[in-house]
């Protein structure tokens, strides 16, 4: 079976999906692109870890990770490698063991450990796309860049400051549906800003 590497294109909210999110994945050497929808805990917990913002205390994904290392395991990969009836499998590779998951929560866990996310080429040939025009065309709400993007524009520092603030409050009162609306704010303020 064989696997292709993928990276986090983004999040996207899906406003038809009643409140879920849409994980967008493109093959790290090619054009394709997988979306997945994903829940919207999944996608806060992988968006908290992708921007680098860490809760005051561990969400679920951060205390299996600490299990994980505790026990002196090894995360090597993530792969989803499966889609039945409009459902997604993945399986999560721990030192020598495969472990049958949630695409959701292997991501998070691949985010956390840093470690490559796979699809199997049937996957990506049954779900995935090319897109039209340029690579960073989207439809509906704008794809959240990971947090990686060397294409950050300045802003005004004043109200940035406040945002980061708030953003910052946010998380440690563990007020995570604000947090995400003020990130969002954020990337908003930097793109008109730039």
């Amino acid at each position: 079976m064989e696997k292709i590497q993928v990276d986090i294109l983004g999040l996207s909210t899906t406003p038809s999906a009643g409140g879920a999110y849409a994980l967008i994945l493109k093959e790290t050497d090619g054009q394709r692109r997988l979306p997945i929808i994903i829940g919207q805990f999944e996608a806060h917990s992988i968006a908290l870890e992708m921007e680098g913002i860490k809760p005051p205390r561990p969400l679920t994904h951060d205390l299996l990770k600490n299990v994980i290392d505790s026990l002196g395991a090894d995360v090597r990969d993530v792969c989803i490698n499966a889609l039945r009836e409009g459902t997604f499998y993945a399986r999560i590779n721990i030192d020598s063991q495969e472990i049958d998951s949630r695409p959701s929560d292997a991501i998070a866990l691949a985010v956390r450990f840093g470690v490559p996310i796979f699809v199997t080429e049937e996957v990506l040939e049954e779900a995935g796309f090319l897109p039209e025009g340029s690579e960073t065309e989207t439809e509906g709400d704008a794809v959240v860049p990971p947090a990686d993007s060397k294409t950050k524009p300045k802003a005004p520092p004043s109200k940035l400051d406040e945002l980061q603030k708030q953003l910052k409050e946010a998380i440690e009162k563990e007020e995570y549906e604000k947090a995400a609306v003020l990130r969002d704010a954020i990337k908003k303020h930097l793109s008109h800003h730039s």
